[in-house]
């Protein structure tokens, strides 16, 4: 069975076994955590999300993405400035599927 879930703003299409990077939990690594939003089970979808519907996950790590350079520039006015940035993120196992 596959799913639609909703975490962190964004939307991820899951089947049991499925790794994902999502948007940092607030959870402890090694233990379980369950996503409530589920916006289409199989072939049912809901409205805006499935009644009864829940996927749980294992937290395998936290950890943060790359660095990436933001550098903002105005022309003719000296302006310049470099600022980095790494985006925090959660590492899970989708574990059971279940209605």
């Amino acid at each position: 069975m596959k799913a639609v879930i909703e975490t962190g703003g964004k939307q991820y299409y899951v089947e049991e076994g499925t790794v994902l990077y999502v948007e940092k939990l607030d959870v402890p690594a090694d233990s379980t955590v369950t996503f409530d939003n589920v916006l289409m089970m199989g072939m049912q979808s809901g409205n805006p999300y499935v009644k009864g519907a829940k996927v749980e996950a294992k937290v395998l790590k936290h950890g943060k993405a790359k660095k990436i350079k933001v550098y903002k520039y105005k022309q003719k006015k000296k302006y310049r400035r470099t600022q980095g940035h790494r985006q925090p993120y959660t590492k899970v196992e989708i574990t059971k599927l279940s209605k």
